[in-house]
């Protein structure tokens, strides 16, 4: 959980400066950079829970680039569907589409480089402790 709560952190935030600076409205942008990255890191917890479960993923859970495109795919797919709902606007809804889950996707990427490293520190300590 506290791998979700690390990327909830990085999403929301930039969500929240994205949203800010293509609507130009303090509350519609406050909206779309709560209820996005609410929905997302949701769908985070399940897709991180599916490449653990399922052997076919968890077989290939070290290629980040896959995982990523993966992940990207949902992401991009509420981002859209959030930001039209909120502005009613297809052009404005399909630019945060584009533009907020690429910059996550960037920062999904690094986080899970970062997090694989801890795993392997955390392995890497425990070997040594055991000997």
């Amino acid at each position: 959980m506290i791998k979700t709560i690390t990327f909830a952190v990085i999403h929301f935030s930039i969500a929240t400066l994205l949203a800010f600076s293509l609507t130009g409205d303090f509350l519609l942008g406050s909206l779309i950079a709560m209820i996005e990255p609410a929905i997302n890191t949701i769908a985070f917890y399940f897709h991180e829970k599916a490449w653990q479960h399922f052997p076919f993923l968890k077989q290939r859970e070290s290629m980040t680039k896959i995982k990523t495109g993966s992940f990207a795919i949902i992401h991009f797919s509420v981002a859209f569907t959030v930001a039209y709902m909120l502005t009613g606007d297809v052009f404005l809804g399909g630019l945060i589409a584009i533009l907020e889950p690429a910059i996550n996707s960037i920062a999904y990427f690094f986080h899970e480089k970062a997090w694989d490293k801890k795993k392997i520190q955390h392995n890497t300590n425990w070997a040594v402790s055991v000997r």
